[in-house]
């Protein structure tokens, strides 16, 4: 999700929540820890409730809460694990090598819809694209060679051809409009949904998106 989760323009949500089986939405506010995360958690009840889905609130909000094992517990029995968007550097800081991320990654491998918007998706790429400046750091890795760029819309044009021109060698940029989803789908492939559009780049060129197939 490039950014502006949980609002009109978002009914691929609709989608993923079908493709967990209907399972209840674990949304982790953890990106938002300082911005107000309950307020993200009602934004997001409110939301899935118009379709009928349930959510519950996993309030990972600091290392020693990541650190949990009956966190971890909840996230390793989810379907469908959704993280906010808010500051990526912490929720990088927060994730990063804990039981609660390990529970994350394996739900995911066990078949689980994981789902990140802005900071959550950035975090979700290795590398990731440093939000401070433009340039690239080191991402949690659950898809690799690919840096996810959101907000892609609002970006300012020099900062956006700044980053874009990282996409070199085996690199993709993944520049992503808000309440706009990359969808990872089972098999491997990649398709786009929501209000806006999804841009890849490669060697700082646009590409189609069958270039992130393996990924």
């Amino acid at each position: 999700m490039g950014g502006a989760e949980w609002t009109a323009g978002c009914d691929f949500d609709e989608a993923l929540w079908q493709q967990s089986g209907q399972a209840p939405v674990m949304v982790l506010p953890t990106a938002a820890a300082y911005e107000h995360p309950g307020r993200a958690v009602a934004t997001a009840e409110k939301w899935f409730a118009g379709f009928g889905a349930r959510t519950e609130a996993v309030m990972i909000l600091s290392r020693r809460d990541a650190l949990d094992e009956a966190m971890a517990v909840r996230l390793a029995d989810a379907r469908f694990i959704y993280l906010s968007g808010g500051s990526p550097m912490h929720l990088l800081s927060v994730l990063k090598e804990t039981p609660a991320w390990e529970a994350i990654v394996g739900a995911w491998h066990a078949g689980a819809v994981v789902a990140g918007s802005s900071a959550g998706a950035m975090v979700l790429g290795d590398p990731m694209v440093d939000p401070r400046g433009g340039a690239l750091t080191l991402g949690l890795g659950l898809i690799s060679r690919i840096a996810v760029m959101p907000h892609y819309d609002t970006w300012s044009e020099e900062k956006a051809h700044r980053t874009v021109q990282l996409a070199t060698g085996h690199l993709r940029i993944a520049a992503i409009d808000e309440r706009t989803a990359l969808i990872r789908h089972p098999d491997g492939s990649w398709t786009s949904a929501g209000a806006g559009e999804v841009t890849v780049f490669v060697d700082a060129r646009p590409a189609p998106l069958e270039v992130l197939q393996g990924s």
